[in-house]
């Protein structure tokens, strides 16, 4: 068949009224994606993050944890509010039911919690799983000797089974 010069001008002019060169650019939204997982991963953590070294045990919880005074117990140390106040190994051979390290720490940050009733003084313990259940209870009580009404251990979530 022969190419007209109608033809070779229809053909022209379909070719104005094609849209070319619009392909999407994966580029920016891959750039705006990472940079949204980086924000959503920092601030996706609400209450205290546990220290590396604490495995804490596994539980089904329903509710998020607060901004409370917290307590970490690892193998080695005890920590009040990120400060090491006594030897975890210290509590394993002691005799006595408190810990007066903790009750002093404790008190020296009384004047910087907001004023509550002692019943209502929160208090969040960070415990590794091996940890011995005598050195829990030492803790515990003195924290309760010193005031705070609501203490709350801390575990890591883990799915319900589904029966």
């Amino acid at each position: 068949m022969r190419d007209t010069r109608r033809m070779k001008r229809m053909v022209r002019a379909g070719k104005k009224h094609q849209i070319t060169g619009l392909g999407l650019n994966l580029i920016p939204i891959l750039d705006i994606l990472t940079v949204l997982v980086c924000f959503l991963l920092f601030h996706s953590f609400n209450g205290d993050m546990p220290a590396a070294q604490v495995r804490l045990p596994y539980s089904i919880v329903e509710t998020r944890p607060r901004e409370t005074v917290h307590i970490v117990v690892t193998p080695e140390v005890v920590l009040v509010q990120d400060e090491a106040v006594v030897s975890t190994r210290k509590l394993l051979d002691g005799m006595s039911e408190m810990v007066p390290e903790v009750a002093e720490r404790l008190r020296q940050l009384e004047p910087h919690l907001p004023q509550t009733a002692a019943e209502d003084r929160e208090l969040t313990v960070l415990a590794d799983k091996t940890i011995q259940f005598k050195v829990l209870k030492k803790i515990l009580s003195t924290c309760t000797a010193s005031g705070y009404g609501k203490i709350s251990l801390a575990v890591v979530q883990k799915a319900a089974k589904k029966s």
